[in-house]
């Protein structure tokens, strides 16, 4: 079964019938395509899909866009956004709807999320009781790097209003196992400049550049596929941060 086409489907609130006719082919077909994941459609069929459930051809049939597109170390490059505004809602949502092992949220206020993704703390409670592990590494909304950054920013919903609001809602999942670190002071610098969003073997990577605020810097999507690789260089980083972090009291 292909559960992600399924997801994105019900996402977008379309069911066979109405996908079929907006892809202009038979309900039968797109039935065809729910219930067998190896079925991989014509590439226009693909993207007229796509277009319909705004989501990325990698979410739905990724064997194909690889197949297709990467042969080289580029491959864990699935795609990428100009602006991280620009990545569809339902990347993120599949991202952790599908995710069974490992949630980290490294950006340095993770603010946007809660906004982007509805009943964010009721998914990642059942997440969490699941067995998922879940953590989340924040930048500390008092340290001098904040500071510098709000300087920078000079908006009104400031770097230290945005961490607390991720504090705010990581309090309603304090009898859970959701774990949760400010970075190092010494860490600031390297941890305010890159954003890593890990899902089991796929991240969502955003340098943040010059005075931009998060949602105007691009973003790469990146899928695991060999040891050194892109994936692991990100995931290392964000790894060394953590162990060096402080819990959130």
């Amino acid at each position: 079964m292909n559960n992600a086409l399924r997801r994105g489907m019900a996402a977008a609130q379309l069911g066979p019938r109405q996908l079929a006719a907006r892809v202009g082919v038979t309900s039968k077909t797109v039935e065809r395509w729910l219930a067998d994941a190896s079925i991989v459609p014509h590439p226009l069929n693909r993207a007229d899909v796509c277009a319909a459930l705004g989501v990325d051809e990698q979410m739905i049939w990724p064997k194909a866009v690889r197949t297709a597109i990467k042969t080289g170390h580029d491959r864990e490059v699935t795609t990428v956004y100009p602006y991280r505004s620009a990545c569809p809602h339902e990347v993120w949502s599949q991202l952790i709807a599908g995710a069974e092992t490992d949630i980290f949220l490294a950006g340095y206020t993770n603010y946007f999320v809660w906004l982007e993704q509805p009943a964010l703390v009721q998914t990642l409670r059942r997440k969490a009781e699941a067995g998922c592990r879940i953590r989340f590494l924040l930048g500390d909304p008092t340290s001098d790097t904040t500071v510098q950054r709000e300087r920078i920013e000079g908006v009104t919903l400031t770097v230290s209003t945005r961490i607390r609001i991720t504090l705010e809602h990581l309090a309603k999942l304090a009898d859970t196992s959701v774990e949760a670190r400010f970075s190092a002071p010494d860490d600031g610098a390297n941890h305010v400049s890159l954003s890593v969003f890990r899902f089991d073997t796929d991240a969502l990577v955003t340098p943040h550049l010059a005075r931009l605020v998060g949602h105007d810097s691009p973003m790469m999507h990146l899928r695991r596929h060999e040891d050194g690789g892109m994936f692991d260089r990100f995931a290392e980083h964000t790894e060394e941060l953590w162990e060096r972090g402080t819990p959130v009291p």
